[in-house]
């Protein structure tokens, strides 16, 4: 999906290494998502049958799981999981920077990158 946004496209240097890169990424992203579905389906067997959502609502819950995977994935790894810290585990800027090893500034620059990342889903790019 990257590929199309952009304006000009030059031929891959080796078309085949470019080819088994793009397949290693579609199965590292859908074998992350397989595992975030199950996380959750594993997760919904703990709650009382009398409080679980229906079928449809249990599938739109998993579409919105998958759409935040997808906006989050666009982050680095530390950056997902400083903005998973603060705004799922109500974790404070220096808790983050001491779990993930870096600066409170560091920690600030990652959480705007993640309120970004949702202001661009919501809004699209800022003008």
């Amino acid at each position: 999906m990257r590929l199309l946004g952009r304006e000009e496209l030059k031929a891959p240097r080796e078309p085949r290494a470019f080819l088994v890169a793009i397949a290693k990424g579609l199965l590292f992203d859908y074998f992350r998502r397989a595992a975030l579905e199950q996380a959750y389906l594993t997760e919904l067997m703990l709650v009382p049958e009398a409080e679980q959502p229906s079928a449809e609502e249990q599938q739109m819950i998993l579409e919105d799981l998958k759409n935040i995977d997808r906006l989050l994935g666009k982050l680095s790894s530390k950056a997902r999981a400083a903005f998973l810290y603060n705004r799922l585990d109500g974790l404070g800027h220096a808790e983050i920077a001491e779990r993930l090893g870096v600066s409170v500034p560091r920690v600030r620059q990652y959480l705007t990158q993640g309120i970004r990342q949702c202001y661009i889903a919501l809004y699209g790019e800022p003008t």
